[in-house]
């Protein structure tokens, strides 16, 4: 496995460098924003927009192209039908790795030309040292690999190899051109002034999602001033993005507990469908984030960890700096045990 650990960085990169070029084409091309923003699946756990198709191919060709001592792997990705895997390499022996991949995430932000999507990798080992299916926790190299929107000549890409440094550059498009990039999560010691949020994208757990940041809000600055806005509240419909924007010192605080919000409908008594939630696929830049400097978390304040699949719901916190960390988490569990969520259940 360690002949080919220090490929993992480049290949990754070369493999969102790729997706991204595919999306600039298509963007460029006579497809237009609505055209992009058609549903053709149901699979891996979330919509298949149009504008997936079109880097779906381009991701495995580039696998490919790969150096034998990388396969055989499995791939896992939403788009390829609902087990959401596909071996690549030799069809005998034993799988040496499996790569995880959200090509698009983000997409409602790209197809509608909004805002930056993200290219999210993590390669992992199949087995742990004691025999046991490896996780999202032991990945041994990640990448984060920023598609912009129309307007923006400018992307970011980070890499982070397991036992390595972050990697992170900011490229012009138009020139080539990377430059280093300053990654540093925010030292504020508060909420206050700053932006945090519960992620609340989609109708469904609307009034836990309000509820719960109301409580954190309160029960870490006190009560609302009259005429002021004490903390900030940007709904990035991109768990990398959001990721990055605590990377980035720009957010201090976010948590996505959407599986656990439907586990308190169900627990409260209100059956039917509930709707989207986070998947380990989502969460594949979690190394990057971690070597940057960002606490995760589930949430329970557990270290965040996924199978690799693309089914498991995920629910995960991340903050900014410990002190953070030390005052909202508390708030979360109680919220959570109110309502009878509990590790385990």
């Amino acid at each position: 496995m360690a002949d080919s650990r220090g490929l993992w960085p480049a290949l990754l990169l070369g493999l969102g460098e790729a997706v991204r070029t595919q999306l600039l084409s298509v963007r460029a091309g006579a497809m237009n924003l609505e055209a992009m923003a058609i549903p053709v699946a149901q699979e891996g756990g979330d919509t298949i927009f149009q504008i997936d198709r079109h880097v779906e191919d381009i991701v495995q060709e580039k696998i490919f192209t790969w150096p034998s001592v990388c396969f055989p792997l499995e791939l896992v990705m939403e788009g390829l039908g609902q087990t959401g895997t596909r071996r690549i390499g030799p069809v005998h022996g034993d799988l040496k790795y499996r790569l995880i991949i959200d090509p698009i995430d983000g997409t409602r932000n790209i197809m509608y030309d909004k805002r930056s999507a993200w290219f999210l990798a993590a390669v992992c080992p199949v087995r742990r040292m004691d025999g046991r299916a490896a996780t999202l926790a032991d990945a041994l190299a990640a990448v984060m690999v920023e598609l912009p929107p129309s307007k923006q000549l400018l992307a970011d890409m980070f890499a982070a190899e397991r036992d390595g440094s972050l990697s992170a550059v900011r490229v012009n498009l138009e020139s080539n051109k990377a430059v280093p990039l300053k990654v540093q999560p925010s030292r504020a010691a508060t909420l206050r002034n700053g932006f945090g949020q519960v992620s609340n994208f989609f109708p469904g757990t609307k009034i836990f999602v309000s509820t719960l940041m109301e409580r954190i809000v309160r029960s870490t600055l006190g009560a609302i001033e009259p005429g002021a806005a004490s903390v900030f509240e940007d709904q990035y419909i991109a768990t990398g993005g959001q990721m990055v924007e605590l990377m980035l010192g720009r957010d201090r605080f976010c948590c996505d507990l959407r599986p656990l919000f439907y586990a308190a409908l169900r627990g409260s008594g209100q059956t039917g469908a509930y709707g989207l939630e986070c998947h380990p696929y989502d969460v594949a830049g979690a190394l990057v984030a971690a070597r940057a400097g960002v606490i995760l978390t589930d949430g329970f304040g557990d270290p965040l960890d996924a199978p690799l699949d693309v089914h498991t719901g995920v629910h995960w916190c991340g903050y900014a700096n410990a002190e953070l960390q030390r005052q909202i988490a508390p708030v979360i569990s109680q919220w959570l045990g109110e309502h009878g969520v509990l590790p385990g259940r």
